[in-house]
């Protein structure tokens, strides 16, 4: 039984990767240790010769610590049986992840159709590395009217986000992959958000995963790493041949840490999701509030095709509040269990506001913004694990000395 053939995903999440008994004792440890090493030791050149053969293969054999051993391994196992792929790539972070990912699919004169609501960094991938190798992006709104408009002959992949990074929009995966697949695109989506769990992107036609494990995988705000997963042994081949020669490793210690979290992470997505429904009930009510960015809140505008297509929530929404920057600074200063950081994903709960600047590049905002609220001051919040109680009246003593002259 694999995890994507399963909906009892919280029992393979505890069972997969475990360490294997000693056959000699019939005995050994719950967890797998973390194998750390720079040199893999062969026992005679034939063992040396055998192992490089099934390397070319296309098999994962360790031939030097760079590639991984068992730690590795059974994360890359736990993270293809999440989203339903056949192979997984370790990176050192999420971005890591992404510009692998891209530079494995693009070279010098392809063009990519990416989604104006991606993590913003991928602008910035553009503008320093891949317009340097000849690879040009048009960023555009998620929808086929303006993907139609902004193809060239020269198009070769597109990526997006789902849900968006700032202001959670909910993509029609399945309806802009097959018009894709219709232009012999390749399909690589962000998949942070859903993590495997609530949200299966290859299964929903996209060929190529990515995912930043910092943030629910890992679930504990102690390590960086990122994964791109995918199914199709071509696709796979290209990935591959890119991860290596790029040399990117990621630390057994790190990808223990994954994995030790993994063990949680239905648990942890569940209370986060529910923790941050009830704070979206106390957001509703303020009338300094003037919109929820949220795709499970039922007047999100994303609310029907999170219904459809995403299986959960978590934490994470954006919100916007009719406070000048003075007020929200006093806001954002005042809460006393919200810690001010840019990641989400963890334990614990976090604010920041979102940048204007961001929010004027970003499409979908623009065009939008009028008719979904009245001031364009935009929190993100990540609703954590604390008492959701606790936390709505931290924000509301935090909303209150806000509103003060």
């Amino acid at each position: 039984m694999t995890f994507h053939d399963s909906d009892r995903i919280d029992t393979l999440l505890q069972h997969i990767g475990q360490a294997p008994l000693d056959p000699a004792t019939g005995s050994g440890p719950v967890a797998l240790p973390s194998y750390r090493t720079s040199t893999v030791r062969f026992a005679s050149m034939d063992v040396l010769d055998r192992a490089q053969a099934a390397k070319q293969r296309g098999e994962r054999v360790p031939t030097y610590g760079r590639v991984g051993l068992q730690t590795h391994e059974a994360l890359e196992t736990l993270l293809c049986g999440l989203e339903g792929g056949e192979r997984a790539f370790l990176a050192p972070s999420g971005m890591a992840a992404i510009s692998m990912a891209l530079m494995a699919l693009l070279g010098q004169g392809d063009h990519a159709l990416v989604v104006d609501c991606v993590y913003g960094p991928v602008r910035y991938l553009h503008k320093t590395v891949l317009s340097r190798m000849g690879v040009a992006m048009d960023f555009v709104r998620g929808d086929l009217a303006g993907l139609q408009a902004a193809l060239r002959p020269e198009t070769r992949v597109l990526y997006l986000e789902s849900p968006g990074s700032l202001l959670m929009e909910m993509l029609d995966l399945p309806a802009l992959a097959n018009w894709a697949h219709e232009h012999g695109l390749v399909v690589v989506a962000d998949n942070t958000w859903g993590s495997g769990y609530i949200y299966r992107p290859l299964q929903l036609g996209a060929d190529v995963s990515v995912i930043a494990a910092t943030k629910y995988v890992g679930g504990h705000s102690d390590l960086m790493l990122g994964a791109a997963v995918a199914r199709a042994p071509a696709l796979i081949g290209k990935l591959h041949e890119t991860h290596y020669a790029l040399g990117s490793t990621v630390s057994a210690d790190d990808a223990w840490l994954a994995l030790r979290g993994a063990r949680t992470l239905g648990v942890r997505l569940r209370a986060c999701a529910e923790h941050a429904m009830e704070v979206c009930r106390w957001l509703d009510a303020q009338p300094r509030v003037s919109r929820i960015f949220f795709p499970a809140w039922p007047d999100d505008a994303g609310h029907a095709l999170w219904r459809r297509d995403a299986t959960g929530s978590n934490g994470l929404l954006s919100v916007a509040v009719d406070f000048d920057e003075r007020q929200v600074r006093r806001l954002i200063d005042g809460l006393r269990l919200f810690g001010i950081g840019y990641s989400w994903g963890g334990y614990e709960s976090l604010v920041t506001q979102v940048e204007p600047s961001a929010l004027a590049a970003h499409g979908y905002w623009a065009s939008v913004a009028d008719a979904r609220m009245r001031k364009g001051t935009v929190l993100r919040l990540h609703i954590g694990l604390e008492d959701p109680a606790d936390l709505i009246a931290d924000l509301a003593q935090a909303f209150e000395a806000a509103s003060r002259d």
